[in-house]
């Protein structure tokens, strides 16, 4: 790693931390990870008690390719995202998502204040954020940090994660096509549930991984 790029891992890393100390501070777990490969096994290790687990459609978690890996421990996977499922097939799966033994999912943005914040379009990752599922992990990449508000963070979502999360699905949304949120009223129009998490929900064990890595959109 040359000079520059140490520089910049060390300052992610300094940015990194505050977030996970603030996310303590509001009740929730909390772990900085250096790598992506730290937050894989802490999932690891995180999943032993669970027998079935959810996944939230999260790039950041598919991109960690942890799903094999829960697979050969011998976890059901509930994973709404397999191809050739029906729509009737993958209802029935987001919904058993919410009364999961374990749910793993991203963030769509993270404050420094430690504000989990997120937009979905059928509200089923974030409703399993919040409330059902006996144990939920939140993975953040570095790109996700937000230093500033929570309207910041909620401007971040809208001009960061969902014009390609509109392009992956194949929306027919204007963001898709240029880029930019126009806050449309198209049908496809994915920004349709905002949630702000403040503070650990009361009922649920939230851990949040913050890793030094961009990770997911």
């Amino acid at each position: 790693m040359g000079r520059a790029a140490e520089l910049v891992t060390w300052t992610h890393e300094k940015k990194c931390r505050k977030a996970v100390d603030s996310l303590l501070k509001n009740g929730f777990g909390a772990v900085y990870c250096a790598t992506p490969q730290e937050a894989f096994d802490s999932i690891v290790a995180e999943s032993g008690d669970a027998t079935s687990v959810g996944f939230g459609g999260s790039m950041t978690i598919a991109g960690m390719e942890i799903e094999m890996r829960l697979r050969e421990m011998g976890k059901e996977i509930l994973n709404h995202s397999i191809p050739g499922l029906s729509r009737d097939d993958r209802m029935a799966v987001m919904r058993r998502q919410l009364v999961c033994d374990l749910f793993l999912t991203g963030t769509n943005a993270l404050t420094l204040s430690g504000e989990l914040v997120n937009i979905d379009a059928t509200g089923n990752r974030v409703a399993a954020m919040f409330f059902g599922p006996r144990k939920v992990i939140v993975v953040a990449g570095r790109n996700k940090l937000v230093d500033g508000t929570v309207h910041d963070a909620i401007h971040r979502v809208k001009n960061w994660a969902t014009p390609p999360n509109s392009k992956r699905l194949d929306f027919k949304t204007p963001c898709a096509s240029s880029g930019f949120c126009s806050d449309c009223n198209s049908p496809d129009r994915l920004c349709r549930v905002t949630t702000v998490l403040e503070r650990k929900p009361r009922f649920t064990d939230v851990r949040v991984l913050v890793v030094n890595a961009d990770l997911g959109f």
